[in-house]
């Protein structure tokens, strides 16, 4: 906690203020405001506003759309990615994941959300000549894919309906969904039974199953997701592996602990 660095004179060094607040931030995982991190950083609230301003002038800190909170900018955000990409961390996740495409037989990926998206940050090919190419840095949409879906449905419903209502549902093919009622029925039933499904949702011909890596609070961080093409599986036989997804998930989430 932010007082346990307090100097011989209850003072938190000034070269540690900035860095305690975005980690505050980061563990409150919802967009939070000045006056509600007062008293966890133990410092005046004058000095807060005056941290809270220069991160999002630089770009570490952004505001939510409600004008008063705010949340991890573009820089924290890539510090991030950039932190689990880390040489020791990405060599054990690659291992984990290659394992997990070994017994699947089918490409798989970790994807990390990005305000509107998820993005890849790491993917290992299935063997298959026949394959579906999006590679690592991708961008995909949250509505109509499996991971992205898998992260909706880890929002706070008041963020949920916040974000519903002000980002349009963009059809991708037919079977995407577009309508609110039926996207928040179809993530309800995600959080219910631990995965989702992408039934050529966001692309025709692929079908993909996403589960949750979490952190030590339980909240996601990312996705593990596999796909198929359609001529190869249908969702009712990637489902299948869902077992596999989820031990290899928890595997991913206690590397977050280590």
């Amino acid at each position: 906690m932010p007082n346990d660095m307090a100097d011989q004179k209850g003072q938190i060094p000034t070269n540690l203020r900035l860095l305690l607040l975005l980690e505050e931030v980061a563990r409150a995982g919802v967009p939070v405001t000045p006056a509600g991190l007062v008293e966890a950083l133990g410092l005046p609230k004058p000095t807060v506003h005056r941290l809270f301003n220069t991160a999002e002038e630089e770009g570490f800190l952004q505001r939510d759309i409600d004008g008063r909170s705010y949340g991890p900018g573009p820089r924290l955000r890539r510090l991030s990615v950039n932190t689990l990409s880390s040489q020791r961390l990405r060599t054990l996740r690659l291992s984990i994941l290659t394992e997990v495409v070994e017994q699947m037989d089918e490409t798989c990926n970790i994807s990390v959300p990005d305000r509107e998206h998820m993005v890849y940050l790491e993917r290992i090919e299935t063997k298959w000549p026949l394959r579906i190419q999006l590679p690592v840095g991708t961008r995909v949409p949250l509505h109509c894919t499996a991971s992205g879906k898998m992260y909706l449905s880890s929002l706070n419903p008041r963020y949920l309906d916040r974000y519903l209502a002000t980002h349009k549902l963009e059809q991708h093919t037919s079977k995407t969904i577009t309508d609110v009622a039926a996207l928040k029925a179809e993530l309800s039933k995600t959080r219910k039974r631990g995965y989702s499904t992408d039934d050529e949702e966001f692309m025709y011909g692929m079908v993909a199953v996403a589960v949750a890596i979490v952190d030590d609070q339980g909240r996601l961080v990312s996705t593990l997701s596999a796909h198929s093409p359609l001529q190869r599986n249908n969702l009712v036989k990637i489902t299948e592996n869902i077992g596999t997804l989820k031990s290899a998930a928890e595997k991913l989430s206690d590397l977050l602990l280590t």
